[in-house]
């Protein structure tokens, strides 16, 4: 599979680059003091900052839980996702939207779930799967 590319907004290039560098453990790439690159697992996210950006107010309902509308993310081998939860947990200062939780239990698509809000307020879903076949199961 190849790289995804998202260009997403932020508000401060400094709180970005501690946030998805030091918090997510993602790699940087380069930089200039209006926008910022990072891999995120293998994914090419740029920051470019808007000042007039908002987060969105709207939501969605999945196996009865409102999750934000936007979000982005990455889906994760289980293994991959529990140590990121992990990180996620013992890290201060985390804006939590849905805690770590496994959704559709049992059923086909089974997959477990957190979502956050980086400092800009955008929100991001990180899944884990322990068969990646389910991904796309009806």
């Amino acid at each position: 599979m190849t790289p995804f590319h998202l260009a997403f907004p932020i508000s401060d290039i400094e709180e970005t680059r501690h946030f998805y560098g030091e918090v997510l453990g993602c790699q940087m790439g380069r930089f200039t003091e209006t926008w910022i690159d990072f891999s995120l697992f293998g994914h090419q996210m740029s920051g470019h900052v808007r000042t007039d950006a908002t987060p969105a107010a709207a939501s969605g309902a999945v196996d009865g839980h409102s999750v934000p509308i936007p979000h982005f993310g990455v889906v994760l081998q289980m293994d991959d996702w529990k140590t990121l939860a992990q990180r996620l947990e013992q890290a201060e200062g985390i804006d939590w939207i849905m805690e770590p939780n496994l959704r559709f239990e049992g059923q086909p698509g089974e997959q477990a779930t957190l979502f956050i809000r980086d400092p800009s307020g955008n929100a991001l879903e990180f899944k884990g799967f322990s068969d990646l076949e389910q991904v796309f199961a009806t």
